[in-house]
């Protein structure tokens, strides 16, 4: 029998807190990027324009909903099914913004987006995998 989210091994607890805070740390960053668009400029860069807060709402259209999902399957699932493949989606999600951050000269969004991609990419590592049954062989 595989051991669900809701009872990790031994290390996995602190990796199950540390992804929920990365949640919902990419949450508060989503939702003060919709409050402030300019934050996701680097500095020196001029004040923000219609297309910044155009990327701010993108953002957090993907950003919201996907912390959210994860944040409930990291907290409140009782069986964790589906984590696994949320975390890697979660993982390549932030390794494109650290990819955009690098690109646009953001360190914060560069380091930050790298280092989520890490805690999710280890925790899908750490996770039991499902233990497949075979089909019964129907009766003759």
């Amino acid at each position: 029998m595989s051991r669900s989210i809701a009872t990790p091994g031994r290390g996995t607890r602190a990796l199950v807190i540390a992804n929920a805070a990365g949640a919902a740390l990419s949450m508060a960053f989503s939702v003060a990027g919709l409050l402030s668009p300019e934050l996701a400029l680097p500095g020196g860069t001029d004040p923000a324009t219609p297309l910044t807060d155009l990327y701010a709402q993108a953002y957090a259209a993907r950003a919201l909903p996907l912390g959210a999902a994860l944040l409930y399957q990291l907290l409140l699932s009782r069986t964790g099914r589906g984590l696994t493949p949320l975390l890697l989606v979660s993982g390549a999600v932030q390794l494109a913004d650290a990819a955009i951050g690098a690109a646009a000269h953001n360190p914060g969004m560069t380091v930050g987006g790298t280092a989520l991609a890490a805690l999710h990419f280890t925790l899908a590592a750490r996770l039991p995998r499902p233990t497949t049954t075979s089909p019964s062989p129907s009766p003759a």
